[in-house]
């Protein structure tokens, strides 16, 4: 029998601050407050999605919106961090980025910074409380001016080695042009951010390639689809570039047609260091242990592959060199252990 997953120690890097949600939670929320939610979170849950087209994406940027309405108290923020890292500590995580734009907050709390603080307190409480390590990276909304980027990349810098570990840029990456936002990477890579933008996913190879020139990632938010191209996957590995693939967002909104398309083992085969997340498991109903679960019943992935799938979960992290290295006697501890009998 094969080794549980959810005691496969693993670091969580690829989380979105509102879509990390538990569903239950949203219902309570929103029931709460007389908010009512559209079907497809509700009886029809997970939601049928596909971005595809401009429609999809928009469908699903409408329900992400739904989501962040039900948040309206400090409470109902540190509440969400908590059960989320209790959610990641549930599955093995050992370390948990999150990551969130807190300018789609300030209105509600005060200004970004207000937000930001809250955030980064509510994070320091559930990493001491549940026993995970936390750190946050602050995204900017590629939909909106790269100005606006800036200041947040600015404010990311002002919490660099205070709870902020990185950022990133997230949203649709079919629109505005990727490389306007360099300016504002170019402050987070002075302040020594970790550098994660979104690419190469719903945008093929093309996507990789402006993210790696012109943002200079670290770290790329999905990555997947650099394995349609060989010598920029060469450029990935032989740079250290690593992918945080997230197998069932993928399939949930079209990159793929099934969970075997999902090209794991050929990214595994070239080298890449890659790190698996949930993205968004509010929308698409499945969380971090579901990623390994899914890959190895898809691709007939060994303890030993998965067990390598953690490793670099834990190496691409901004965690403590001291408590990357405990992490990864973990998972030697794991990969020995004796499996549970059939």
């Amino acid at each position: 029998m094969p080794r549980p997953l959810s005691e496969l120690p693993k670091a969580h890097l690829h989380l979105h601050f509102t879509g990390s949600m538990r569903h239950s939670t949203l219902l309570e929320l929103a029931e709460r407050d007389g908010i009512t939610l559209p079907d497809s979170l509700v009886e029809d849950w997970p939601p049928a999605l596909s971005a595809a087209d401009e429609k999809g994406w928009f469908r699903f940027q409408r329900l992400y919106d739904v989501a962040r309405s039900v948040l309206r108290t400090e409470a109902d923020v540190r509440r969400l961090i908590t059960e989320a890292a209790e959610d990641d500590k549930a599955e093995g995580g050992r370390w948990l980025e999150i990551q969130v734009d807190p300018s789609g907050y300030a209105a509600r709390f005060g200004g970004i910074t207000e937000f930001t603080d809250l955030v980064l307190d509510a994070v320091q409480a559930a990493s001491r409380d549940v026993g995970i390590g936390m750190a946050v990276v602050i995204a900017a909304n590629r939909t909106r001016h790269p100005l606006d980027a800036r200041t947040l990349a600015r404010l990311a810098a002002q919490y660099a080695g205070r709870g902020v570990v990185g950022f990133g840029l997230s949203n649709d990456e079919r629109r505005g042009s990727t490389a306007d936002f360099a300016g504002a990477f170019a402050i987070a890579e002075r302040a020594g951010l970790a550098l994660v933008p979104h690419g190469g996913e719903l945008v093929g190879p093309e996507s990789v390639r402006v993210c790696l020139d012109a943002l200079h990632a670290d770290r790329l938010g999905h990555g997947v689809r650099v394995a349609e191209d060989p010598a920029l996957l060469d450029r990935v590995v032989s740079t250290g570039v690593a992918l945080e693939l997230c197998p069932v967002s993928n399939v949930a909104l079209g990159v793929y047609s099934d969970l075997s398309s999902v090209p794991l083992p050929e990214l595994m085969t070239a080298g890449a260091q890659i790190a698996l997340g949930a993205d968004d498991p509010l929308l698409f109903g499945s969380r971090l242990v579901a990623q390994y679960a899914t890959m190895r019943a898809a691709h007939d992935l060994s303890d030993t592959q998965l067990a390598d799938l953690a490793r670099s979960s834990i190496r691409a992290s901004r965690a403590p060199e001291e408590a990357k290295a405990g992490f990864l006697t973990e998972i030697d501890t794991w990969l020995t252990s004796e499996p549970p009998a059939s």
